[in-house]
C-alpha cells in the first residue's frame, strides 16, 4: 500500500513512516518542516499541503492512502494562523483525497474535542457533542476541522474514513500537549482538583494507527490505553512535583517562576477530566497496549527527567 502522511516531521508521524515501512508498505511524506536524517525509502517532499504543489504529489503520486496529522494545538500561534492550518488544511486534505482517487483516509483528532467541563460524563462516547469550546476558544479550529473530516463519511462514501481522537501521548522523548505541561520540575495542579487523565505511550499510538489502515475501518473513533490516572499520579511518577494553587493565582502564575505557558481557558483542562470510552475501537481493531501505566511513566521518566536532576 502506497501511504502519505500528512506532518510527517512530527514525532508520532516519523515514527508511523517508519514502522509502515518495515511492514512493507511504500511511504511518502509531506511537510513544512524538515525531518533530517530520514530513512532511506521514505520518499520526502517539504512544503505546506495547501499550497498547490502539494496537490501535484497526490496526482502524480497516487497514494492509496493518506494519513492526516497535519493539525496543531499550539497555543502560541495565533488564532487566525491555527485556523488555516487546522480547518483550511483539513478541508484541503479532503478535496485532493476526492479529487485524485484516494481510497483511505486517516484524521488523527484529539480527544479534547469533547471539552472539559463540570456537568460532562466521566466517559465520551464517539457520537457526543463538543463542550465547553467557549471556555477554550483555541481548540475550537481543531473541533472544526474534526467536525469537517467527519463529514467525508456520507460525502464522499468511495473513500473509507476514519476520524480518530486520540488521547494525550507519552513517549520518548515525547511529543505533544501533556509533554510540554510536564518539561519543568514543578508542574502546577488548580487547588482542590486532580482529574483523571487518559496517556497512551507514542509506541502504542503508531500500532493503533498501523491497524487503523491495515484494518481499513471506517467511522468515528476513541483511541486511548491503559486505565485512566489522577494526574497528581502521573506528575508524581514522571518525577516532578505537583504545586496545587488557587486558579485565581494560578492564572496569573502561569508562564512564570517555571511553571508552563497555558491560556487562561486551558485551565478547566486541568480541573475537569475528558475520559474517552474506547470500545469501538478495541472491537474494530483488536488493539492492546503494550505500555501499561507503570511502564509508560517509568519510560518517560527516564528518556525526559526533570530539570536539575
Amino acid at each position: 500500500m502506497r501511504v502519505l502522511i500528512l506532518g510527517i516531521a512530527g514525532g508520532i508521524a516519523r515514527k508511523l513512516a517508519t514502522r509502515l515501512l518495515a511492514a512493507g508498505h511504500e511511504v511518502l511524506g509531506l511537510d513544512a518542516r524538515p525531518w533530517p536524517g530520514a530513512p532511506p525509502g521514505i520518499e520526502i517532499h517539504r512544503m505546506d499541503v495547501r499550497k498547490r504543489a502539494a496537490e501535484d504529489i497526490f496526482r502524480r503520486r497516487r497514494p492509496d492512502a493518506v494519513v492526516h496529522m497535519a493539525t496543531v494545538t499550539a497555543f502560541s500561534l495565533k488564532g487566525g494562523e491555527r485556523e488555516r492550518i487546522n480547518l483550511d488544511g483539513t478541508k484541503t486534505v479532503f478535496d485532493h483525497c476526492r479529487d485524485h482517487g484516494v481510497k483511505q483516509v486517516l484524521f488523527v483528532g484529539r480527544h479534547t474535542f469533547y471539552g472539559a467541563a463540570p456537568d460532562s460524563l466521566l466517559y465520551h462516547t464517539e457520537d457526543e457533542p463538543p463542550r465547553a469550546l467557549d471556555k477554550v476558544p483555541e481548540l475550537a479550529d481543531l473541533v472544526a476541522a474534526d467536525l469537517y473530516a467527519a463529514t467525508a463519511l456520507w460525502r464522499f462514501p468511495e473513500m473509507t474514513t476514519a476520524v480518530l481522537r486520540l488521547c494525550y501521548t507519552l513517549g520518548a522523548p515525547g511529543t505533544g500537549t501533556l509533554v510540554s505541561f510536564l518539561r519543568g520540575r514543578r508542574v502546577p495542579m488548580v487547588l482542590g482538583y486532580d482529574p483523571l487523565f487518559q496517556v497512551l505511550q507514542e509506541e502504542d499510538v503508531v500500532t493503533a494507527l498501523q491497524l487503523a489502515l491495515e484494518k481499513r475501518i471506517r467511522g468515528i473513533f476513541n483511541v486511548a490505553g491503559p486505565p485512566p490516572m489522577p494526574l497528581s499520579v502521573i506528575i508524581r511518577e514522571t518525577g516532578r512535583t505537583p504545586v496545587p494553587l488557587p486558579s485565581t493565582l494560578l492564572a496569573w502564575l502561569l508562564g512564570r517562576m517555571g511553571l508552563p505557558t497555558l491560556s487562561q481557558g486551558a485551565l478547566d483542562h486541568i480541573k475537569y477530566p475528558i475520559v474517552a470510552d474506547t470500545r469501538q475501537f478495541r472491537e474494530a481493531t483488536g488493539f492492546q497496549y503494550a505500555y501499561d501505566e507503570g511502564r509508560l511513566l517509568r519510560v518517560f521518566r527516564e528518556a525526559a527527567p526533570p530539570p536539575g536532576r
